[in-house]
C-alpha cells in the first residue's frame, strides 16, 4: 500500500498537469480562431502557472535513487579555523534548520557538541518527502571567507566545516549488526544548565568496530529512547557505507570521492570584502549572502540535481583555479 501510494503520488500530479496542459491549448486554438485578444492575458498567465507547475514536478523525478524520498540525518563538523570555524559550523548548521523549516520538514536535534564560539559538531533529523533527495547534494566541504569577529586586528579569515548526509532507514530494509562488533558507551549529557543537564547516564555512543562508524545520542532523557536513535542513526551510516563500498567498483565513484573530501570544498561563502556564495561544482552564484545564510539555499540544489541527473548522477568536478583568492 505504501508502494502504492507513493506511485500515485507520483503519477497523478503529471496526469492532471497534461489535462490542464490539453485545456489551455484548446482554448488558445478557439481564440485564435476567433481572433479573440481579449483571452490573451488570462491564457500567457495559466501558461505560466503550466510552466511552474512543469519545473516542480521534474525536479522529483531527478530525485529517483533508492532512498531519494526518504527523511535524512544531517551532520555538520567543524574543521580548521578554531573558534571561528566553530561559530561557522553553527552558521552553517542554522542554515540548514531554517531551509528545512521553510520546506514545511520536521526536524529533531539528534545530538551537539558545544565549543567556544558556537559548535564543534551538530546533528539532526529532518523528516519530510524527498529531504534526502534534496540534501544529498549538500555533502562536502563548505568554506567561510570573512572578517573575523574574534579577531582584535579585524583580519579576513577563512574557515572550513564539513556537512554530511545519510538517508533514514526504514524498517523494511535490513542491515545486519552483530552485538559482537558494536561497543556501547554511556556518559552524561552537556547543556546550557539547569533542566537541560541530565543527572544520570542517560546519553549513548556507539561505535561500530568493523568499520570505525561512531553515532551518539544525548537529546532525551531516557538512555532507552537515546539508545533508539542512536541504532537508527548507525543502520543509516552503515546503509550508506556499504553502498559506498560496492559503488567503489565504479571509477566515477573515486572521482565523486575525490571532489568532496577534505581540502576540496564544494562551496564557498565569502562575507568580505565583497559578499558571493559561489557553488564550485555547478557555478551558480549568488549575491545575497544573508538571504542563503536564512535557508535560501534552493538554486544550489536544483541545479546540483540537474547536473547531476545530465551526468549519470556523477558528481561534477571543480576547477582549484576557480576559488576566490584569499
Amino acid at each position: 500500500m505504501a508502494s502504492l501510494k507513493s506511485l500515485k503520488n507520483r503519477y497523478e500530479p503529471w496526469k492532471a498537469l497534461r489535462e490542464e496542459v490539453v485545456d489551455l491549448h484548446t482554448l488558445h486554438e478557439l481564440a485564435v480562431e476567433a481572433n479573440d485578444e481579449s483571452e490573451a492575458a488570462g491564457i500567457e498567465s495559466s501558461f505560466k502557472n503550466l510552466t511552474a507547475k512543469y519545473e516542480k514536478y521534474n525536479l522529483v523525478e531527478l530525485m529517483a535513487g533508492e532512498m531519494d524520498r526518504s527523511g535524512c540525518f544531517l551532520t555538520v563538523h567543524s574543521g580548521a579555523g578554531g573558534t571561528e570555524a566553530c561559530d561557522w559550523t553553527q552558521m552553517l548548521y542554522r542554515m540548514y534548520l531554517r531551509w528545512a523549516e521553510q520546506k514545511g520538514f520536521s526536524v529533531e536535534e539528534v545530538d551537539q557538541q558545544e565549543a567556544e564560539g558556537g559548535l564543534k559538531s551538530a546533528t539532526c533529523r529532518i523528516d519530510g518527502e524527498y529531504a534526502y533527495g534534496y540534501l544529498k547534494g549538500e555533502s562536502g566541504i563548505h568554506r567561510l571567507v570573512r572578517i573575523s569577529p574574534f579577531d582584535a586586528n579585524a583580519r579576513r579569515h577563512t574557515s572550513f566545516a564539513s556537512v554530511y548526509l545519510f538517508p533514514v532507514i526504514d524498517d523494511t530494509i535490513e542491515v545486519e549488526i552483530r552485538p559482537e562488533d558494536l561497543r556501547v558507551d554511556t556518559y552524561r549529557s552537556g547543556g546550557a544548565g539547569g533542566q537541560h543537564v541530565n543527572k544520570t547516564d542517560s546519553a549513548v555512543r556507539f561505535t561500530h568496530l568493523p568499520t570505525g562508524i561512531v553515532v551518539a545520542c544525548q537529546n532525551e532523557r531516557s538512555q532507552i529512547k537515546n539508545r533508539a536513535t542512536a541504532m537508527s542513526m548507525l543502520k543509516a551510516r552503515l546503509y550508506e557505507h556499504y553502498r559506498q563500498e560496492k559503488e567503489k567498483e565504479n571509477a566515477r565513484f573515486s572521482q565523486e570521492k575525490k571532489d568532496i573530501s577534505w581540502g576540496h570544498q564544494i562551496r564557498s561563502y565569502v562575507f568580505q570584502p565583497y559578499t558571493m556564495v559561489k557553488d564550485y561544482r555547478t557555478k551558480v552564484e549568488k549575491g545575497n549572502i544573508q538571504a542563503v545564510m536564512d535557508g535560501d539555499i534552493d538554486p544550489f540544489i536544483e541545479e546540483y540535481l540537474k547536473f547531476a541527473w545530465r551526468n549519470g548522477n556523477v558528481q561534477p568536478d571543480y576547477d582549484e583555479e576557480d576559488e576566490d583568492e584569499d
